[in-house]
């Protein structure tokens, strides 16, 4: 017998699949997504989007930018290959700022852009949902709930008994 992912609930507008995925939420479903061929106002509150930890990524990548590029200029000029030229003090804080901003800036788009891709777990080419043959119609004119099997609250025959109370077009288990 395969493992079971989960159970996907195919509506047929995005209101329906609104007030599935907040009964849903009511009913103490905490593990659950939804797929929507455009954006749904709202959605992400009903099936409980949490916050996420990509801007304290970006802050951080963009402090380590900050003090590295600072570093790398006052080791130069400073300690490792100090010239004293025309007067000027080894330590000329001015002089820094704008490579200290250009490695700042550089440093928070790396980490945006690799910490939004571990948060969201890709590149991932494959995905338990891809198994259900009607949900090719997602990016067309369907839209989607997946109650997920890792969730406390899931029960196989439960479960389905609380879709089906939605109306959905249709209800089909998802096998890994």
């Amino acid at each position: 017998m395969a493992r079971i992912y989960g159970l996907l609930a195919e509506f047929e507008t995005p209101a329906e699949l609104l007030a599935a995925a907040q009964r849903a939420r009511d009913a103490g479903y905490r593990h659950m997504d939804a797929y929507t061929p455009f954006p749904v106002e709202g959605l992400a509150e009903a099936i409980g989007f949490r916050r996420t930890w990509l801007p304290v990524i970006v802050l951080v990548g963009g402090i380590v930018g900050c003090v590295s590029g600072y570093l790398l200029q006052y080791w130069t000029s400073v300690v490792d290959y100090p010239l004293n030229i025309g007067g000027r003090p080894l330590h000329s804080w001015p002089a820094f700022v704008v490579v200290t901003f250009e490695l700042t800036i550089l440093f928070a788009a790396l980490a945006a852009v690799l910490g939004m891709l571990a948060l969201n777990g890709l590149p991932m080419p494959y995905h338990p949902v891809f198994n259900v043959p009607r949900f090719a119609f997602a990016t067309r004119d369907r839209f989607f709930l997946c109650l997920e099997a890792t969730d406390p609250q899931f029960d196989r025959e439960e479960t389905r008994r609380f879709l089906e109370r939605s109306q959905p077009r249709q209800v089909s288990e998802v096998e890994y």
